[in-house]
């Protein structure tokens, strides 16, 4: 696993660089290393960390999804960031390396650039899909026979949609690998890896969404830019931390 790198730090936010195969932030019961805790420990060190100076989550990438990630500082700025995070986050990009299909008949062909803004469900292990159409047939069939009585909840196609905008651009492509440059409308689970499987282009590594290769042993998706304006100052800040070079050279 690489370091986990302090990009930036002012009185309200701190701006790092997260490994791939860590955890942003933990949940109840886990016990291993997050980038929250790694950043708390670097600021101990310093001599800078105090119940009002800490690292607080305002949202998250992966576990495998490597890149630039912010923070809140405080309590206040936490609020602040989380009530305006749409207004002030102008910029979110990330890069992806993913496998080209082989059959596009299937699929069709994605243009050079666009927008990919079918909804997204969740199954019972909270990740994210875009249903097929043979399961939106389905759908309209079970609310068709059962509009009197309850459907089952708990299964994977009467899972409540959600809206997600994904905008893409290619990059560069081969017969075996496509890259491509990515911004989001909206921040939802497992937004990238859903949109881009659904079209046929799982990202290299992602054995969650058949992924049939892996070349260098990690999730091929990292969060490349985040561009924002700081609510206090009104100031713009821009940070760019570059994708492995290697995942270009894939593409001959």
């Amino acid at each position: 696993m690489d370091k986990l790198e302090i990009l930036y730090q002012d009185r309200n936010v701190i701006i790092i660089s997260k490994p791939c195969g860590l955890m942003s932030v933990g949940f109840e019961g886990y016990r291993g290393k997050t980038a929250e805790n790694i950043v708390e420990n670097i600021l101990r060190k310093k001599g800078e960390y105090s119940q009002k100076y800490r690292p607080l989550a305002v949202h998250r990438l992966d576990r495998d999804t490597s890149g630039v990630m912010m923070f809140a500082a405080n309590e206040r700025a936490q609020k602040v960031i989380m009530d305006s995070w749409h207004e002030m986050v102008k910029h979110r990009k990330y890069i992806a390396l993913s496998e080209t299909p082989v059959n596009f008949t299937k699929y069709g062909i994605l243009p050079e650039s666009g927008l990919i803004d079918d909804k997204l469900s969740y199954n019972a292990y909270n990740v994210g899909y875009v249903k097929d159409r043979d399961e939106k047939n389905d759908d309209n069939r079970n609310a068709r026979t059962n509009s009197k009585s309850q459907i089952n909840s708990n299964t994977r196609a009467n899972k409540k949609e959600i809206t997600a905008r994904t905008h893409f651009r290619v990059l560069k492509s081969s017969t075996k690998f496509t890259l491509f440059e990515l911004e989001l409308d909206t921040g939802r689970k497992n937004q990238i890896r859903a949109h881009l499987a659904s079209k046929g282009y799982p990202i290299a590594g992602d054995s969650n969404y058949r992924a049939h290769t892996n070349p260098f042993e990690r999730l091929c998706l990292h969060a490349r830019t985040l561009e924002y304006v700081d609510p206090w100052t009104g100031d713009t800040h821009s940070f760019e931390v570059a994708e492995p070079e290697e995942w270009g050279k894939m593409i001959k």
